[in-house]
């Protein structure tokens, strides 16, 4: 064992517990039983089976207010092992269910037996006809696909707002919809086609011209089942008459009984009868699209209402005028938004009575976009609008960052409100439709039943469709809680299906919740007829039982999940799952919802129990030592949630007092420390890779594989000993190299000035010339000690980087410029916390600007472009997310090259510092996609603007990353 390896019992939560009584059992804390593991083991790998009681908890949980603890987590590569997987479920009556995202909020992401992640090997987009169609692998992100067809002009008709997570195989198999796909833009109006595996195993490619003749050799009474069906359905007229009446509003309660009406043939049918299907009919491998185009000629407003049913009542009108989207947001929705980063603050005040209306235009060209504003603000002038706030126009505008702010509150519906919701309670999502010319009187009718009921619920929703959503809180952990709840399940289920005609689910899918009450909207026969047809395909029942259908009329109260109480800054989490994509780790051991999760379990837990301690043994490598601590988690959440800090503070936990004293030591003697590093690695050249690499694997087994890096070959060469000489007299900025570029060169074979030079020269050539204080050696802005948890040391250099720079600006009169993102970042930002009170003062009088920033902005207007190269691709990293200025990186790259190009799948690389160097395996599993998706062509650069980084992807992709900032020199050389 190394010497200086952590104890778990560290990170055992201390606080005095009342056990769960939700909470995962004993019996389970050994994980996957045998044979079930033995078995799986042998038919698809060890690598594909997750068995740990961590495993095991980290899936139990999705979107929704249910918790199933699955038997095993199965992670297949293709189709032979969905098919294997299957056809083992057969041979042992076991039953299967498919997670892709787990953004779901009815928890049909969930199961009791074998999970399935389609998730991990099934991204993917090819382009077809020229954007007109998209073949599209269901574990690909809507946002992800959106991003390849934008190049086209084109996007998907599916718009839901966890659009930045959900998966394609999701948003099919829940016939998800969104904010403007309505009734006609949806998954069944806009799929063209589907290749899915059977509960027998036998593969359906719905394109194929013999599809029905193959089908029908492999599966004859399935297709003779089917076609039965159909007959019966089509031989009643008043049947028929209201399958089509039910889907002239949005529908997703139960099965697409349509499909029967809209197919001639099994294949046809079962094209249909997938979409909607939750996984409950097979496994949806691929997709086709027909895509849509992507009017660039927005204008939208957000008009506020002095009640809901005044706002609901204008939705009409919008309508009519030809809004693409009219949303609703009542004011508990409005109110809850502050917590989303650049909603005005005063929306706090609002009262709560006010609602307000989302109305988007888009229009292909200029003319289509005037005309439709003269439409908009015909109806704007006949409303009755409040303005309770001063933030509030109720104008319509075409400022795309104005819009993206209003979406950006709309959007966190969920989880803005979700996030301020009482701490320890349960979030239940509900979706239902009204015919739209009803809204007003469904509101109306919600509210006094909520109010009934003691839910003070939030309410928003795609009013144009007559679609609306409601949050209501409660702790399923008391019964009187769960009895209410039921209480009020009852009384809404029968006023929006008797009262309006509604649709119990309008785009969540029926999952668990709404099943009880599928034969209360449809009635027996059509119900009838959907257990029928559920029978035919899956005569077994292995495909996800009690999901859709469930004769249990509490089935709905099964399974509720508690949410104890954990670190306050993850506590708001309601495990939506947006973080997700954008974590570097999730590919590779967790995510940031998983590690809440996994923390949520040990609560549950009485302390000392053996799933406690299954728990925390996995929790310091698989959540701890691999999380990279970019905080991107806290981008992508909409209550801005930062798991990675919570990470740093655990790491921080973890230490022990002679760890923090060595931490706070370094950071004192910095200098001799930064001195050391740089003629270690000029020593390195000469030592060679293959010993040093043997000499730091046998350090990390002796000491601790997260304090010891690993050499690594990428590693480049020593900086210049000296940094460019300048002059404080006439400097236009104080220009700070990180000390990253104190330690390391350029790029293995560059022969030019070193990034140090390089800014100093190209400043000077834009007239605008920096300066290098003499004493910069033995400072830093801090991010090692931070990133680490070293708060001793931490403190120690963040004021003494705060006091220098203040003195280097003269009291921040010049700008400090610093030419690495991420030290940017964390002089800018992340010091502040470590600071006194006096230096605290001292930073807010600083500009800290990073290099991209100074070099778009101030030097490029000034600078002549004499050359450029061919193409160039871009790595934008995590902090120049944080700081907002990829843009600075993109400009800057299209002034040195003819093309500039960002991936699709660019992200965090997760070297993070020397993370990379302590967990490569992280790195790697990070930029696996974007590393992919470079080398799928030659660059003439390689651009971004950190240098580890930069190292980062020189060891993903092979090729040499360089800052933009040298490019830029070489541009301007004369």
């Amino acid at each position: 064992m190394p010497l200086l390896e952590p104890k778990p019992e560290v990170l055992r939560p201390g606080a005095a517990r009342t056990p769960s009584p939700d909470r995962v059992p004993d019996l389970r804390a050994p994980g996957t039983p045998e044979p079930l593991r033995g078995e799986l083991t042998a038919l698809l790998g060890p690598e594909k089976v997750l068995w740990t009681v961590s495993d095991l908890v980290k899936y139990a949980s999705d979107a929704s207010p249910y918790r199933f603890v699955p038997q095993v987590v199965v992670v297949p590569e293709d189709i032979d092992d969905i098919s294997a997987i299957l056809s083992y479920a057969h041979g042992k009556g076991r039953e299967v269910v498919f997670r892709a995202a787990g953004t779901s909020l009815n928890g049909q992401a969930q199961g009791e037996d074998i999970l399935v992640d389609v998730r991990h090997h099934w991204a993917g987009i090819e382009v077809l006809d020229d954007g007109a169609r998209a073949r599209i692998r269901p574990g690909t992100t809507v946002m992800r696909a959106n991003a390849t067809l934008a190049r086209y002009g084109r996007l998907l008709g599916p718009d839901p707002a966890s659009a930045i997570a959900c998966t394609i195989g999701g948003v099919v198999a829940n016939n998800a919809s969104g904010m403007t796909a309505g009734t006609t833009r949806n998954s069944y109006r806009t799929v063209t086609s589907l290749t899915f595996v059977l509960p027998s195993g036998t593969v359906v490619d719905t394109a194929d011209p013999a599809a029905d003749e193959l089908l029908a050799h492999a599966e004859p009474q399935l297709c003779e089942g089917l076609l039965a069906l159909k007959a019966e359905i089509e031989a009643d007229a008043e049947l028929t008459a209201r399958i089509r009446a039910k889907y002239e509003i949005k529908n997703t309660n139960g099965y697409r009984l349509d499909a029967f009406l809209d197919g001639s043939t099994p294949v046809q049918i079962l094209r249909g009868l997938m979409v909607g299907s939750e996984g409950t009919f097979g496994f949806i491998s691929e997709v086709v699209f027909d895509t849509l185009p992507l009017d660039r000629k927005v204008s939208s407003a957000l008009l506020f209402f002095p009640s809901l049913t005044a706002a609901a009542a204008a939705v009409p009108r919008f309508n009519e005028a030809g809004a693409i989207a009219v949303e609703l947001m009542d004011g508990n929705t409005l109110r809850a938004s502050v917590s989303v980063q650049g909603v005005p603050a005063d929306w706090a005040g609002l009262p709560k009575e006010t609602a307000a209306l989302l109305v988007e235009f888009r229009a292909p060209d200029e003319p289509g976009q005037e005309a439709y504003e003269r439409a908009a603000a015909a109806v704007v002038e006949g409303l009755d609008l409040v303005a309770p706030v001063a933030s509030v126009t109720n104008e319509f505008t075409r400022e795309a960052k104005v819009i993206s702010g209003y979406w950006k509150a709309r959007k966190a519906f969920v989880t803005a409100v979700g996030g301020s919701r009482p701490s320890g309670t349960t979030l239940i999502t509900e979706d239902f439709a009204v015919p739209p010319s009803l809204l007003a009187n469904a509101c109306e009718s919600l509210l006094r039943l909520q109010a009934e009921h003691g839910f003070d619920a939030a309410v928003a929703g795609h009013a144009a469709h007559g679609n609306l959503h409601f949050l209501l809180a409660f702790d399923a952990a008391k019964p009187s809680d769960v009895d209410r709840y039921a209480a009020f399940m009852d009384d809404f289920c029968r006023l929006t299906v008797e009262r309006f005609d509604g649709s119990l689910k309008a785009e969540h899918a029926t999952g668990r919740n709404i099943a009880p009450f599928l034969e209360l909207e449809w009635g027996p026969k059509a119900t009838e007829l959907m257990w029928r047809t559920k029978q035919v395909i899956d005569p077994d029942g292995v495909l996800a039982p009690r999901i859709v259908l469930d004769r249990d009329p509490q089935a709905h109260l099964r399974g509720l999940k508690t949410i104890p109480e954990v670190e306050l800054i993850a506590d708001p989490c309601i495990e939506c799952g947006f973080c997700e994509p954008t974590c570097p780790s999730h590919d590779l051991t967790t995510s940031p919802r998983q590690r809440i999760v996994l923390r949520r379990e040990m609560m549950r837990q009485p302390g000392g129990s053996p799933v406690e301690t299954g728990l925390l043994d996995a929790y310091g490598y698989d959540a701890v030592d691999t999380c990279a601590g970019d905080s991107t988690c806290k981008l992508a959440c909409p209550v801005g949630i930062d798991t990675g800090a919570m990470m740093k503070d655990f790491r921080h936990q973890r230490h022990s007092p002679r760890e923090e004293r060595i931490a706070a030591l370094t950071a004192r003697n910095f200098k001799a420390v930064e001195t050391s590093a740089r003629l270690a690695v000029a020593a390195a050249d000469k030592i060679g890779d293959r010993l040093l690499e043997t000499v730091t694997g046998l350090a990390r087994k002796a000491v601790r594989p997260d304090l010891v890096p690993e050499w690594l070959p990428e590693i480049p060469g020593a900086a210049p000993r000296k940094l460019p000489r300048t002059s404080r007299v006439g400097a236009s900025a104080v220009y700070y190299p990180a000390c990253v570029n104190r330690i390391f060169g350029g790029p293995e074979g560059h022969r030019g000035p070193s990034l140090p030079q390089a800014v100093v020269a190209v400043s000077a050539r834009a007239g605008k010339p920096v300066w290098i204080p003499e004493d910069v050696a033995g400072t830093c802005c801090s991010t090692i000690w931070h990133s680490k948890g070293y708060d001793e040391g931490n403190a120690v250099m963040a004021n003494r980087i705060v006091e220098a720079a203040w003195g280097w600006t003269a009291g921040g009169k010049l700008p400090l410029v610093v030419d690495a993102s991420s030290c940017t970042l964390g002089i800018a930002h992340e010091v502040v916390p470590c600071l006194t009170e006096d230096n605290r003062e001292l930073h807010r009088e600083l500009t800290v600007v990073d290099s991209l920033v100074w070099a778009a902005d101030e030097l490029l207007p000034e600078l002549t472009i004499l050359r450029k190269t061919g193409s160039a691709v871009l790595h934008p990293t995590c902090s120049m997310q944080h700081l907002g200025d990829v843009e600075q990186l993109r400009t800057v790259a299209e002034a040195c090259a003819e093309e500039v190009v960002v991936p699709d799948d660019a992200g965090c690389c997760a070297f993070a510092g020397d993370r990379g160097m302590l967990h490569k395996e992280l790195t790697a599993s990070a930029t696996a996609k974007e590393a992919d998706e470079v080398n799928s062509r030659e660059y003439d650069a390689y651009l971004s603007a950190n240098r580890m980084c930069e190292i980062g992807m020189d060891r993903a992709t092979g090729r040499a990353y360089q800052s933009v900032l040298m490019e830029l020199e070489w541009a301007t050389r004369p």
